[in-house]
């Protein structure tokens, strides 16, 4: 029987990772990266931010050159989407109609972003995941259009910080009452309020369009407040969902595809990593999916150590990071399980860090312009990776 060796479904960080990993421990088998996109594998993180920036040379942000791959037997597979796995007959069909066998799968197709019905078939709407759609918003900036942004998560908030600096107008609208609220309390997310609308962001809370005015292209948005907001590209980011429709005849949901803390799936022989997996967190005790850069990067290499059968690290602390106005702003841990956030430091000079706490103890950080402060704190968390949940 003809050893198939490792299919890796996904172009993603993680799917180039886990690539990567099995070739740096010593696995010599076949490895196939199954790419939907027709880039090689890119970092994702600058989409949102320099490749905004209409001065900079726009270049594909490779996490590898082609050859890299070729001279360590990767076979690369680019412009091919899975359609369907048959996990008993180890198959995956993609959409051109290729029949593709494995001896292990790594699915890692990452996530694909939410779309709202009422900004469906619009001309000058998108969402922001692949180099194309960051393309079409730099040109926006760059012809210094009006910019509508629905969404103030983090994706949202990093394309409204990279338009203002380029001089673009920006309106951002969000249905809660405050930017994250939900996941860094009060205090922190009127800091990123002020924030925007000292950098010249409208920034329209606790509202969300009612009407669209335009035919194939929106020319204007009229807010359940009665506001309304005159635009010429309209950016829809309100999250991401795993991608697995191609997954459903295996019996994985939009809630992702769940693993073990090594990426290890109920189906033999089947891995997950990256924005598709929930991946069970012994500290919180559940399936999480992670969705950060981070993450990916580590579950990939986590995946190629379990398929390797090698003894792993344990699980990493849960981390990200975000650029906004020349500040990164990093993450820690779990904020939403703190019953008390103290600050330290001065919000109003963007140079301080949150501390989230339950019952007293550090459960999660956030840290703007203070990067020297990260190592003490994932220290001090890093008992959230080693026992019980509080």
């Amino acid at each position: 029987m003809i050893d198939e060796g490792v299919l890796i479904v996904g172009g993603g960080l993680a799917a180039a990772r886990c690539a990567e990993g099995l070739r740096r421990l010593g696995y010599d088998g076949r490895v196939r990266v199954l790419c939907g996109e027709a880039h090689l594998p890119y970092n994702r993180p600058p989409l949102s931010k320099e490749l905004l920036d209409p001065a900079a040379e726009p270049e594909l942000p490779a996490l590898r050159a082609g050859d890299w791959y070729a001279e360590r037997d990767i076979e690369i597979v680019l412009g091919s989407r899975a359609s369907q796995l048959d996990p008993s007959a180890q198959r995956v069909t993609t959409e051109d109609g290729a029949t593709l066998f494995y001896g292990k799968l790594v699915i890692a197709t990452g996530s694909k972003p939410r779309m709202l019905s009422l900004f469906e078939g619009h001309a000058n709407v998108s969402t922001l995941r692949t180099l194309e759609d960051s393309q079409v918003i730099r040109g926006v900036i760059a012809e210094q259009g009006k910019l509508a942004v629905i969404g103030a998560g983090f994706i949202g908030q990093e394309v409204a910080a990279a338009a203002r600096a380029a001089g673009a107008a920006v309106t951002v609208i969000e249905l809660e009452q405050l930017p994250l609220i939900g996941v860094l309390g009060a205090d922190v997310a009127q800091w990123f309020a002020d924030v925007h609308r000292e950098e010249g962001v409208e920034l329209l809370l606790g509202t969300q369009v009612s009407e669209i005015v335009g035919d194939g292209r929106i020319e204007s948005l009229t807010l359940a407040d009665g506001h309304r907001v005159d635009c010429d590209h309209v950016l829809v980011g309100i999250g991401v969902a795993p991608d697995v429709a191609w997954l459903e005849s295996a019996g994985f949901t939009e809630t992702g595809v769940p693993t073990d803390e090594l990426g290890r799936t109920e189906l033999p022989d089947v891995y997950a990593a990256g924005d598709v997996a929930a991946v069970y967190d012994p500290f919180l005790e559940r399936h999480v999916l992670a969705g950060h850069w981070e993450a990916a990067a580590r579950h990939g290499i986590q995946v190629a150590t379990a398929i390797l059968g090698r003894d792993a690290a344990p699980t990493p602390l849960s981390s990200f990071w975000t650029d906004q106005y020349g500040k990164r702003i990093q993450y820690l841990g779990h904020a939403e399980l703190a019953d008390n956030v103290s600050i330290d430091g001065d919000p109003a000079a963007r140079d301080f860090v949150a501390q989230y706490t339950r019952g007293g103890e550090l459960v999660g950080a956030l840290i703007v312009g203070r990067p020297r402060a990260v190592g003490e704190l994932r220290e001090r968390l890093r008992y959230m990776t080693e026992r019980t949940p509080v």
